[in-house]
């Protein structure tokens, strides 16, 4: 007994040696150069906003946050490098709604588990998309083309840069709310499919706002609706889906900051005073806007249960529509 009670009592001491440690080594962080791996390639949207939120947290946290652009296998590649990243705060990683919400239901391998592999910092920002259909629609209004389509099922082609991603499994998750059906055609690109929209090959598209918005002013496009909750900045008289056809319709691509599981508290904790610091910042704020952007914020506490709300939504979609994963 004495014997187990020595063992005992070593260990209590050696486990509140490392409790100790944590908040010393959390004390003197950051001491040399913080990584964080973007998983796509430079010029991306989450590119711009990786960069900007390094920018900002270089300053706050005086001393420098370095982009590391770790591109493909959508984005898997770059997140399994950051999940198995030593968990001290000098790794961190811009998760997206593809990593870290779709992925995780439509591939059928992933180099990581989006729920357990990573420590939530912070929800930095979320954009919708926007319906636009080519001008000989016969419908003005987002009610008129959900009735074309019921009119119509199977012979409106619409299209998604791939499958098994935001615009195709957006563009399912509306079918699914309105009792539509629409044929899906992938092409490479936003570009090749826009041309086609507008050539009146296809009829529909979900598409960027950004990209979408001037078109649709310069009367190429008729935009019907955006995908948010709320009106958005960059095209504030086009609609919600939610407030003209389907109460509680949303899909947001999204971009979010993680630091490797196991990270401790205290580091993440900064990361996360850091990040929503920085999204008070006028300069970073332009940069959303122009991007479409709407900032966030946040608790990593709310980063987690979004992103599991987002990992539900997705996998019930693509069980819906009998998506195969590859």
């Amino acid at each position: 007994m004495k014997s187990l009670s020595r063992r005992l009592a070593l260990a209590g001491a050696a486990a509140a040696v490392v409790v100790l440690a944590l908040p010393a080594a959390a004390a003197t962080w950051p001491e040399r150069p913080i990584k964080l791996i973007v998983p796509y390639p430079p010029g991306g949207i989450t590119d711009i906003v990786g960069r900007a939120v390094a920018e900002r947290l270089s300053e706050t946290l005086r001393q420098s946050v370095v982009v590391d652009n770790r591109a493909g296998a959508g984005g898997t590649i770059g997140a399994g490098e950051a999940a198995r990243a030593p968990a001290d705060g000098y790794t961190l990683f811009v998760g997206t709604s593809a990593t870290h919400g779709t992925n995780p239901s439509t591939f059928k391998e992933l180099r990581y588990k989006a729920d357990a592999d990573f420590a939530p910092v912070a929800l930095v920002a979320t954009a919708p998309l926007m319906i636009i259909v080519n001008p000989s629609v016969p419908a003005k209004t987002l009610p008129e083309f959900i009735s074309y389509l019921k009119a119509n099922p199977g012979k409106v082609n619409y299209a998604s840069t791939g499958n098994g991603g935001s615009v195709h499994l957006t563009t399912e998750l509306f079918a699914l709310q309105t009792g539509t059906s629409l044929n899906h055609v992938v092409y490479k690109g936003s570009a090749p499919a826009l041309t086609d929209l507008m050539g009146g090959h296809i009829q529909v598209m979900f598409d960027n706002v950004p990209s979408a918005a001037p078109l649709a002013a310069a009367g190429k496009v008729r935009g019907l609706a955006v995908t948010s909750a709320r009106r958005t900045a960059l095209a504030p008289d086009t609609p919600t889906v939610a407030e003209l056809a389907v109460p509680g319709f949303e899909s947001l691509s999204w971009i979010a900051v993680y630091a490797p599981a196991g990270t401790p508290p205290a580091i993440v904790r900064q990361l996360n005073e850091g990040i929503n610091a920085a999204l008070k910042n006028p300069k970073l704020l332009a940069t959303f806007q122009k991007a479409g952007l709407d900032p966030v914020g946040g608790t990593p506490e709310a980063l987690a249960r979004y992103q599991a709300a987002e990992i539900a939504k997705w996998a019930n979609v693509v069980k819906t529509i009998k998506y195969v994963p590859e």
